[in-house]
């Protein structure tokens, strides 16, 4: 289980199984999103979008930007922790700037941390489409869970 294994090691460890392909937790498949790249404190996540992902008029819905958005600005969140600490997204705030639909290219979804807390991590998100536009922009607040001693 990805959660198991999340459990025994550092975050940048882990997360750089997730591009390898080592792990893949259950949303990813589900949504056909991939990581792409990973450093500590940024992440990138991709998806090429499908009519599967659409709302009732036609283009992506807002959760499932939601969702990618929320992938990539959690896991750099975790790239920064240290094994046995785990983290859960508190708000997210999310702006739709450009729909997306079935020419929109393969989406590229960037995340970083802005600000990594003793009890609370910060982190910003950007969606882009296949030509590098702008499709949203989110923010982020994470609680991290430490271990209780």
């Amino acid at each position: 289980m990805t959660a198991a294994v999340a459990r025994e090691m550092d975050g940048l460890s882990f997360v750089r199984m997730l591009v390898s392909g080592e792990v893949a937790p259950p949303i990813a498949s589900t949504l056909g999103v991939t990581a792409e790249a990973v450093e500590q404190g940024r992440v990138v996540f991709g998806m090429d979008p499908e009519e599967f992902h659409f709302n009732p008029i036609g283009s992506v819905h807002g959760g499932v930007f939601a969702a990618l958005l929320d992938s990539a600005m959690g896991c750099p969140v975790h790239s920064a922790l240290p094994a046995g600490v785990r983290y859960t997204t508190l708000d997210i705030s999310v702006k739709y700037l450009r729909p997306l639909g079935l020419d929109s290219g393969h989406v590229r979804c960037e995340g970083v941390v802005v600000h990594l807390g003793t009890r609370t991590a910060l982190a910003e998100g950007r969606l882009y489409d296949g030509e590098g536009r702008l499709c949203a922009h989110a923010t982020s607040t994470c609680m991290l869970l430490r271990p209780q001693r």
